[in-house]
């Protein structure tokens, strides 16, 4: 490690090469390479405990650090493979509040685009069946989910995909035809040699007519199988529309642009050709007046190559924004893994110093025999460079083993992440992190004085090499401190968010997601009749979508008669739906199944801020009153508002609360079933139950509670990510501390037994060491803590509410730092009570 020149070896420079002039012959130094490689390795071994203590550490931080980074490779390489030039055209819909991006836009703007110049193609994708749905096909007796889109001919050629056997566009001309992933096909039929095999989707069978290549790397395009506009498994509407885009729907328009054309410019000429499409909603003068100049359907071009960190993208029943990443969160997880790398190293060096600091006698014996200095240096460099590769060896199978919970952990598919390249790149940084580490030792070692050291009186640090050591001491101290504040403070706003009381009990309720609306489903209709006649059951209530989730919503314009027209985001209720959560009125009444009627459109219940949104002071004063309905066909109806909603957490609490409109229809496909029984005996009726009603789907059942939780399933990961983070930065703040008051013991023995004895009690003495770290974690709070708390700031800024105990996260986090710091220099206060000084004034 740091014993540079172990005391007997033979002195390298003694020989006539030493001198200027000398020729020396590669054998001799090959022989000269082998004695400096040999002399490390004894020197190491002969000090095993410390080595094996640097080592742990470096591993330790190498096997964060490959964790991490390949966390941030994976971010980095999703769509990377991918063929530049393809954007995905962007939609909002800025006459509704709060209305998020989606990256879909009428299907008819495809054939627009592909008129336009610097446009080299356009296409069109849509789910074959949405994705809150699902397909389910049947291969081999056995029902599989499977994830597939329906694309426009030209989809194949620009996304790059090319078929391991069959011919990908002669497939998707086949009404009858399907292609297949590789992983798909293994997956059902158990073999990639799939061409010409059959499948059921629906009643409807489909011949497997080619196979893809697997792609290069994660997208978020991802697919399991591919039909054609004219397959027999696709809506007649949908391929009307994707054919015609007379309705003016919303798919995936996928776009491939020249190198040399303008984004920006073919966003604004689809801008201009929106408005004039036919199928696209017409707005009443008062909504293009609220929008005061801007476009009523705002559109835009995205990258498809950064799509991963478009992180909020909203979704809908058609599509999930499905897996993104926020950029920041990216880069704070490689700046942490960078922090871990540098406190390993950090780590190290204090320990490599400490241990020059202690042999100086031998390394000037040795200079007093003739080594030089570069043999010194070298020596100590093929040490650090000893201890880094078997740290990363070590490392290496650490984050191996450790890749699958990591993974779990992260929620994201790493299996890709101990590629060559990854490897190779953390090889290198361990050893660059070896030379770095030795360069200081090294330094120390070649200023030891040979008359000082061999008279008696050791050289010790200079005050600026000193002073760095500190630094680098309170710089572990306050990463561990800021990290550890940081992990707290998300994993105590996650915790607070996702038991937040959403506004009813979800203990008792279970949600299960049917494939067909119950409102025109026979099937629907008798599955729920047959979960409720159950015993043990309390009843069940459809809706649109579940309570915390926003898989399906809907956007209606509402009128206080002489006001503005106002969209509210609409939810389709049952009748019993309020009585079934336990949920009661803030004024007036809701929906009662003994005095209304499923599906009646008449009756209106607000929350409060729909009440507000539509211009009554009071929410109260909206009871009895009527309001105006526009329908998608400029229609306008009355409806009566019969009572006012209390808050309902329909959407997370980084949004503000939305004004939402409870309708009577059974038009949705969400059942809430509520049971006193345990969830497991729920999910096993609903089971028993399903195929009898649906025997070509597979049931999505979940406590209502998971749903909400599941907002918040990020932030979770995180916290626990960084929780790992910063207890790797404790260990080795803690380190740090244990190495330093070591010195300190070393540097001031006669200080201390001069004190003992001039009658300074055991307390004193002890109390000398540990300042002098409490100093340092001082120093290390004022550095890390205003980092800290502007990480954390930020954090909290995405949230509308906050835990209440989370001021508390970074004097926890002190707390914390300082105790560890002191119970790591604790063992050299004791140490220092109990010196003899008889030996300390020997030296």
């Amino acid at each position: 490690m740091d014993d540079c020149n172990r005391p007997g070896a033979r002195p390298m420079s003694a020989h006539d090469s030493s001198r200027p002039g000398s020729r020396v012959g590669p054998h001799f130094r090959r022989r000269v390479d082998f004695l400096i490689l040999r002399t490390a390795w004894r020197a190491l071994a002969a000090a095993r405990w410390q080595t094996l203590l640097a080592t742990s550490a470096l591993a330790l931080g190498l096997a964060v650090f490959t964790l991490l980074s390949g966390f941030v490779g994976h971010a980095l390489g999703v769509n990377a493979h991918l063929p530049e030039g393809l954007y995905l055209v962007r939609q909002r819909d800025n006459t509704a509040a709060q209305a998020p991006w989606f990256d879909q836009a009428p299907m008819a703007l495809a054939r627009a685009a592909a008129a336009l110049p610097g446009v080299a193609g356009a296409t069109v994708l849509v789910p074959l069946r949405p994705e809150m749905k699902g397909l389910t096909v049947r291969a081999g007796g056995r029902l599989v989910p499977v994830q597939g889109l329906t694309v426009l001919p030209g989809f194949a050629d620009m996304m790059g995909l090319r078929a391991i056997d069959g011919d990908v566009e002669a497939a998707l001309a086949r009404p009858d035809g399907i292609v297949l992933t590789r992983a798909t096909a293994l997956r059902l039929f158990g073999t990639a040699d799939a061409v010409g095999r059959t499948l059921r989707a629906e009643g409807r069978v489909l011949r497997v007519a080619a196979v893809l290549v697997p792609q290069a790397g994660p997208t978020t395009l991802p697919f399991d199988a591919l039909t054609g506009v004219a397959s027999a498994i696709v809506e007649p509407a949908i391929r009307e529309e994707m054919l015609t885009g007379a309705q003016g729907w919303p798919g995936k328009v996928l776009l491939r642009l020249a190198p040399d054309a303008s984004p920006e410019a073919i966003a604004a000429a689809l801008q201009a050709a929106v408005e004039r499409l036919p199928g696209t909603q017409r707005h009443a003068p008062d909504v293009i007046a609220r929008l005061a100049g801007r476009k009523p359907l705002e559109l835009g071009l995205a990258p498809l190559r950064s799509a991963y960190f478009d992180h909020e993208l909203g979704s809908n029943f058609l599509w999930s924004a499905g897996e993104r990443v926020n950029p920041v969160l990216v880069a704070g997880l490689g700046a942490v893994a960078l922090l871990i790398l540098a406190l390993a190293g950090a780590n190290y060096v204090n320990l490599a110093a400490v241990r020059v600091l202690r042999r100086q006698r031998e390394l000037a014996v040795r200079k007093v025999l003739g080594a030089r200095a570069r043999d010194i240096a070298a020596q100590c460099v093929a040490e650090a460079l000893t201890v880094a590769l078997a740290a990363t060896t070590i490392g290496l199978l650490l984050a191996w083993l450790a890749q699958p919970a990591f993974a779990a952990l992260a929620g994201r598919d790493l299996s890709a992440m101990f590629g060559a390249a990854h490897v190779a790149g953390v090889v290198a940084t361990g050893i660059a992190l070896g030379c770095a580490a030795a360069a200081y030792p090294a330094w120390l070692a070649l200023r030891v004085r040979p008359d000082r050291a061999l008279s008696g009186k050791p050289d010790t640090e200079s005050r600026g090499a000193a002073r760095a050591r500190r630094v680098l001491t309170v710089l572990q101290l306050a990463v561990a401190m800021g990290v550890a504040g940081v992990a707290l403070a998300i994993a105590w706003q996650a915790r607070y968010a996702a038991q937040a009381a959403p506004g009813f009990d979800p203990r008792p309720l279970t949600l299960v997601d049917v494939p067909e609306q119950v409102r025109f489903s026979d099937k629907a209709r008798g599955f729920m009749a047959a979960i409720a006649a159950q015993p043990g059951i309390d009843g069940v209530a459809v809706s649109l979508d579940a309570v915390g989730r926003s898989e399906d919503t809907l956007g209606r314009s509402y009128q206080k008669p002489g006001g503005q027209g106002m969209t509210l985001e609409v939810r389709w209720v049952g009748a019993n739906f309020f009585t079934l959560y336990n949920i009661r009125a803030r004024a007036g009444r809701l929906f009662d199944p003994r005095l209304d009627r499923d599906d009646d459109p008449h009756p209106l219940v607000l929350n409060e801020v729909a009440a507000r949104t539509l211009g009554f002071t009071d929410p109260a004063q909206a009871v009895g009153q009527t309001v105006l309905f526009r329908d998608w066909d400029g229609k306008v109806s009355p409806r009566s508002v019969i009572g006012i909603a209390p808050p309902l957490r329909f959407q997370s609490l980084r949004e503000p609360p939305r004004p939402i409109a409870f309708e009577l229809s059974t038009g949705g496909a969400t059942l809430t079933v509520r049971s006193a029984l345990p969830a497991a005996r729920v999910d096993a009726l609903v089971r028993q139950l399903w195929p009898r009603w649906f025997p070509d789907a597979l049931p999505r059942i979940a406590p209502a509670g998971a749903v909400l939780e599941r907002n918040y399933a990020d932030d979770a990961r995180l916290a626990r990510l960084l929780a790992i983070a910063a207890g790797v930065a404790l260990a080795f703040s803690a380190a740090g501390c244990y190495a330093l008051s070591a010195h300190t013991v070393q540097r001031r023995a006669k200080e201390i037994v001069l004190r003992k004895l001039h009658g300074a009690p055991g307390s004193a003495v002890g109390l000398l060491v540990l300042r002098e770290t409490g100093t340092l974690a001082v120093l290390g709070a004022v550095a890390g803590l205003p980092v800290a708390a502007l990480v954390i700031e930020r954090y909290l800024a995405g949230y509308v509410e906050r835990a209440p105990a989370g001021q508390w996260a970074l004097p926890c986090a002190v707390a914390a730092t300082v105790a560890v710091a002191l119970v790591a220099a604790a063992r050299h206060a004791w140490l220092a009570t109990r010196a003899a000084p008889a030996a300390a004034l020997r030296v």
